[in-house]
């Protein structure tokens, strides 16, 4: 049997937000790899094996998923929102890095709607104009990069969309990123935290900066500010495309 590895985004959360085409892969696949709540949301049947494992082992994971492929497993590893997004495509890549037998594998990457693009579309269009995306997580860099990247983003004018902005164990993160961006950017400008953005769980929430607190931020929300021409009209935000 000939394997093939396919790393796919199952979307921010909604059944109704997966793609037709990570279904039918899904349907095609003898393994699914991945995160333990992703994983979870992929349903069992018959001839698939499902292999949940923690978030802080990706490169092992990826491995695992690449030598079950070579083997002639046809493997799915999961992601939620987009697998190129701050998720599993580019730990697979690393892995395939001096692994010329791993390269000759039938791969591709299957796209899937991010949470940054779920919490645009529930807010309005707060992400119209240029905009850059940070992960304000510091697992995997220090504080002081991130930091840079928000000033320079903030100087640029960019609208910026935040993952990961505030965790129980590192609280204090998005405190100074919010100070931060009121430095860079002033009190007024707009700022939407988007929860669990197309789940029943889903919140939506815009305030300036000068009211944002930290406590409205955590690891299931998505935060957005906009640009100094974003505005609202009736209840969404919009980025105008005229800005700049």
């Amino acid at each position: 049997m000939t394997g093939w590895l396919a790393i796919a985004g199952l979307g921010p959360g909604s059944d109704h937000l997966v793609t037709p085409e990570v279904t039918a892969i899904l349907a095609e696949a003898t393994d699914v790899v991945g995160y333990i709540p992703y994983v979870a949301r992929v349903a069992p049947r018959k001839g698939l094996t499902l292999h949940p494992s923690d978030n802080r082992v990706e490169l092992d994971r990826a491995r695992a998923a690449l030598e079950m492929a070579a083997a002639g497993r046809k493997v799915v590893v999961v992601s939620s929102g987009d697998p190129g997004v701050f998720a599993m495509a580019s730990a697979v890549f690393e892995a395939l890095e001096g692994r010329p037998d791993w390269q000759a594998l039938d791969t591709r990457v299957l796209p899937g709607i991010t949470a940054m693009l779920a919490a645009a579309a529930a807010a309005g269009a707060p992400l119209g104009h240029d905009f850059c995306c940070i992960n304000l997580s510091d697992n995997l860099k220090p504080w002081a990069m991130i930091e840079t990247r928000l000033r320079h983003a903030a100087k640029a004018d960019f609208a910026m969309a935040f993952y990961n902005p505030r965790s129980a164990s590192r609280p204090e993160g998005f405190t100074k990123a919010l100070e931060v961006l009121r430095e860079e950017c002033g009190p007024d400008r707009l700022i939407t935290f988007a929860r669990a953005v197309s789940t029943p769980e889903e919140a939506l929430l815009t305030v300036t900066l000068g009211e944002a607190t930290p406590e409205m931020a955590d690891m299931r929300t998505v935060v957005i500010v906009g640009n100094s021409a974003t505005r609202r009209v009736g209840r969404f935000v919009y980025s105008p495309r005229s800005a700049g």
